[in-house]
């Protein structure tokens, strides 16, 4: 468990079953999200002070700034997604919802100067020609709001990166549990307005609620945020579309979700296109320290 590559591996494969969770919870999507960052940011508050971590975040103001808009669009995206998930399924949500880092690898010359290869255009092209393929099959029940939702999600995703690569000088658990925190507090806002706080939940959901939040957020938080600094910046990219694969598998496992022809191949184009783009290009980054897959 203190291998840091074996760490991440479990938090992807814990961050891939979050919708499999999720479908056992009788609840309205941003509820659920409420919950799962309330116990996750008390989780992990606990585990922060447990293991003494440093405070530094007053001495980075800059940087603080950037994770707090960071943990606002990750709550935004959590609610979408979620959203999503309840209306679309788990697996075609999943891959809507990756295609974040993709658009952070376009963004990436004009925000972080970086060069724009034919590599990561060809890659980008896979994407979108996956996105049409997913999103092709059954076009007469196409769920517009399902899709919409998802597609959001993976826009504020890349907002919460973007914002999360600016942050530099906060890192590691600090970084996660400072995110988590605000993006408790943004979906409690909007929980708030929605709804209020009150939540009718049964016995078997709120077991299901404590697992999303203590297990899928807290603990998978912790393992990645204290991996990946011990990672190079290609093992972290090219490996993190294990997230979506497995999310992809446990859909169709788990819950039976079907998977048709097109869909699957979609699936193909789209993670193959996101590793091929992050995987094949030299990237001028001065953060990375080997431009090799593993």
């Amino acid at each position: 468990m203190k291998h840091p590559l074996f760490k991440y591996i479990i938090a992807l494969l814990l961050f891939g079953l979050n919708g499999i969770v999720a479908d056992n919870i009788t609840l309205e999507s941003y509820q659920i999200v409420f919950l799962r960052t309330l116990i996750g940011s008390l989780f992990l508050g606990i585990l922060f002070f447990a293991t003494k971590q440093p405070i530094t975040f007053y001495k980075h103001k800059k940087s603080t700034l950037f994770i707090i808009i960071s943990g606002i669009a990750m709550g935004a995206s959590w609610i979408c997604l979620y959203e999503a998930y309840a209306q679309i399924g788990v697996s075609v949500s999943s891959l809507l919802y990756y295609c974040g880092p993709v658009i952070v690898m376009v963004l990436s010359p004009i925000l972080f100067n970086e060069k724009l290869t034919m590599v990561k255009i060809i890659g980008f092209a896979s994407v979108l020609c996956g996105i049409f393929l997913v999103n092709g099959q059954n076009t007469d029940t196409l769920n517009v709001r399902g899709i919409f939702c998802a597609s959001l999600s993976a826009v504020f995703y890349s907002v919460m990166v973007m914002s999360n690569k600016k942050a530099k000088n906060i890192t590691n658990m600090e970084n996660s549990l400072i995110q988590l925190i605000i993006s408790f507090l943004t979906v409690a806002v909007f929980a708030g307005i929605k709804s209020g706080f009150l939540f009718s939940l049964s016995k078997s959901g709120l077991i299901w609620v404590i697992v999303l939040g203590v297990v899928n957020t807290g603990i998978g938080c912790y393992f990645y945020f204290t991996s990946i600094g011990s990672l190079s910046v290609q093992t972290v990219a090219v490996c993190g579309y294990l997230e979506p694969l497995s999310a992809v598998l446990f859909s169709v496992l788990l819950l039976h979700e079907t998977m048709y022809p097109l869909q699957a191949a979609g699936a193909a184009l789209i993670i193959g296109g996101a590793v091929f783009g992050e995987c094949f290009c030299h990237n001028s980054d001065s953060t990375i320290k080997e431009k090799r897959c593993i």
